[in-house]
């Protein structure tokens, strides 16, 4: 069975997950579902990038998550997306190395303030949440259930 991180985390998380990723945005759900997969992918989360990337298949189509899966600065996606994507990377992968320098290089390439922000939290969100994953040893569904699970995620969200 399949677990979500309504399953093993409090609604303090919940909550907070539920607003970063269904709350107003200037992102598209599809494309901070596709945020959240890219973080499990930085961080080796098979379970997270399996569930996120179905859920962001959903707005953004198959052809361009596989693309953004495999290696988003060469994927078909818009040049403010790929820019806030190389933020979280660095965010995630050395997040020491991150300054302001690297949050002005977003803005330049038409990332908004508010963009920024709020793919900043999609990743903070999913590097705890890809780490709760990869700690429990999440079970790795199968792509059906995956897409099967995409749907209810859609439907429900994340609070519990």
């Amino acid at each position: 069975m399949a677990f979500y991180h309504r399953d093993f985390a409090g609604p303090a998380l919940n909550n907070w997950t539920q607003q970063v990723m269904r709350g107003p945005s200037e992102w598209s759900v599809g494309e901070r579902e596709l945020m959240a997969a890219m973080v499990a992918r930085f961080n080796s989360c098979p379970f997270c990038v399996g569930a996120h990337g179905a859920v962001a298949v959903h707005g953004l189509g198959s052809e361009v998550v596989d693309a953004a899966l495999g290696d988003y600065k060469s994927a078909p996606i818009s040049g403010t997306l790929r820019a806030a994507l190389a933020f979280i990377e660095k965010m995630t992968r050395t997040p020491d190395a991150l300054g302001t320098d690297d949050a002005r290089a977003a803005i330049a390439a038409g990332v908004s303030r508010n963009q920024l922000l709020d793919a900043a939290a999609v990743a903070t969100v999913f590097n705890i949440v890809t780490r709760y994953a990869n700690a429990l040893d999440f079970e790795i569904p199968g792509p059906d259930d995956f897409a099967k699970s995409a749907k209810t995620l859609l439907k429900r969200g994340y609070a519990s």
